[in-house]
């Protein structure tokens, strides 16, 4: 009986299998039909998307009993091997410089097969939350913060992809003492706006090397109904009004402080509430989780210390966090709270990568190996925790300081890497017969990845000119 309910689930090799198929099917469609256009999935085709796909996951939660394939969506054996290619399909896009006209790799949020990965991860993700709530209705004991963190995972990949056709993101050049309502898209074309702007006085403040500290354009806004509104923006510190954010983008270089003339970005989102819902329901289960783990003082010093030492080289290796002349994009309250939290989540993976090689160097005997890494697993979870609440905080800061949660700079394509990999080792341990030596080898391989997040970016051709996270301070 063990065996047949065993070939129902399927195995990790099936879902390798399944995935390769998948991007071979993309890779035919890249072939015949062209890259993915997102444009045309604008309302109302998003919507009917979004619920076709609610549909099809409750369908096959529904027939999991009945079809085999669809009781092994929602396996870690299906999850596992979907995770690995996310990761490997990422580092491709996280390697190769990317731009809106490039063609397969070099465009690989229109590339099939990278689409096509990451939709059957929200179908297994959307048949796990399913098993969760199915599972809490049984037994109400089972409710663990996991629960909102799928739920909250699933609810930003599926709304903050499909609402990406809805999202209007216009530069406006203004002058001042000229109204204005027309703004450029990104192709390049005028179109009107249910605002007008006039710049009133263009405002800035520079350090004494003359580099800028602050810049801001005092406005006045016109809207639809006749209301007039005095309004300040500046980086960081976008205005809202009417269903649009106006952001402060740029200004006459050349002219510095004497500029006459701003450039402001109009963004409309009208799924921006969906997507904040599911951000501070994963923000909620992450902070929960962290209250299921149990520690030990024993446990905690040595961490503790590490995270000193920690905290120390980040000070003398990386003077931006301590200097006192910040870039404006830099001058956001959420700059604190997401360095410190990813300070305190590379110091615990620094610890896990450490007590790997060490197993894998003096503990011989597979027993003690499996033993160890059960020690090892809350460290890795409390690392996860801090590392998804350090990429929440840097989504909002985006929304704040740039109008979008994620654009998949270099930098968030590497943290969503970094991300996947550790998920491959949680997912990993979950095995009934995962083998410990590999297990080992996965935050390894893991921490790796994080150093190409945290440093290795600045190096990469790929970021070079190209992503708003290098700064020269």
């Amino acid at each position: 009986m063990s065996k047949v309910k065993l070939k129902c689930r399927g195995t990790a090799k099936e879902g390798f299998l399944f995935g390769g198929g998948l991007i071979f099917v993309g890779l035919m469609l890249e072939l015949c039909v062209g890259p993915v256009v997102w444009k045309t999935l604008a309302w109302p085709v998003n919507g009917i998307i979004l619920a076709g796909f609610l549909l099809m996951i409750a369908v096959v939660f529904l027939l999991r009993e009945r079809v085999s394939f669809f009781r092994f969506i929602g396996t870690y054996q299906s999850a596992i091997p979907t995770l690995a290619y996310a990761v490997i399909l990422t580092m491709i896009m996280g390697m190769t410089r990317q731009t809106k006209e490039g063609m397969w790799l070099n465009n690989m949020l229109t590339f099939w097969p990278f689409v096509l990965i990451y939709v059957y991860l929200a179908l297994i993700l959307g048949v796990v939350i399913l098993k969760q709530i199915n599972a809490a209705v049984a037994n109400f004991s089972t409710l663990r913060p996991s629960l909102l963190l799928h739920s909250g995972l699933f609810l930003v990949m599926t709304t903050a992809t499909l609402g990406n056709a809805d999202m209007l993101r216009l530069k406006m050049i203004t002058v001042v003492g000229e109204p204005e309502w027309r703004a450029q898209t990104p192709e390049g074309t005028l179109r009107e706006v249910p605002l007008e702007i006039e710049l009133k006085q263009f405002m800035m403040e520079t350090y004494d090397n003359g580099t800028p500290k602050r810049f801001a354009s005092a406005i006045q806004i016109q809207t639809q109904s006749g209301k007039t509104i005095q309004a300040v923006v500046e980086v960081n510190k976008p205005f809202e009004v009417d269903g649009w954010k106006i952001y402060q983008y740029s200004y006459d270089t050349r002219l510095g402080a004497k500029s006459q003339m701003a450039v402001l970005e109009l963004v409309s989102d009208p799924w921006q509430p969906l997507v904040y819902t599911g951000i501070y329901m994963m923000l909620a289960g992450a902070l929960l989780l962290l209250t299921y783990t149990r520690w030990s003082y024993k446990r905690l010093l040595p961490i503790v210390i590490l995270f000193v030492v920690a905290l120390c080289c980040v000070s003398y290796f990386m003077p931006i966090i301590r200097s006192t002349q910040l870039v404006p994009a830099l001058q956001s309250m959420w700059f604190f709270p997401h360095v410190l939290v990813y300070i305190v989540c590379y110091s615990l993976m620094g610890v896990a990568a450490l007590l790997s090689v060490y197993l894998l160097i003096k503990e011989k005997s597979l027993y003690a190996q499996h033993s160890s890494l059960t020690s090892l697993d809350n460290i890795v979870y409390v690392g996860l925790t801090f590392m998804t609440i350090g990429m929440l905080f840097g989504a909002l800061w985006a929304k704040e300081a740039w109008g979008h949660y994620w654009s998949w700079d270099p930098k968030e394509t590497w943290a969503a890497i970094t991300w996947f990999s550790y998920l491959v080792y949680i997912h990993y341990r979950q095995l009934p017969k995962s083998k410990p030596r590999l297990a080992l080898w996965l935050l390894i391989i893991s921490f790796v990845l994080l150093q190409m997040c945290w440093w290795g970016i600045n190096y990469l051709p790929s970021a070079k000119g190209s992503s708003v996270h290098i700064y020269n301070v």
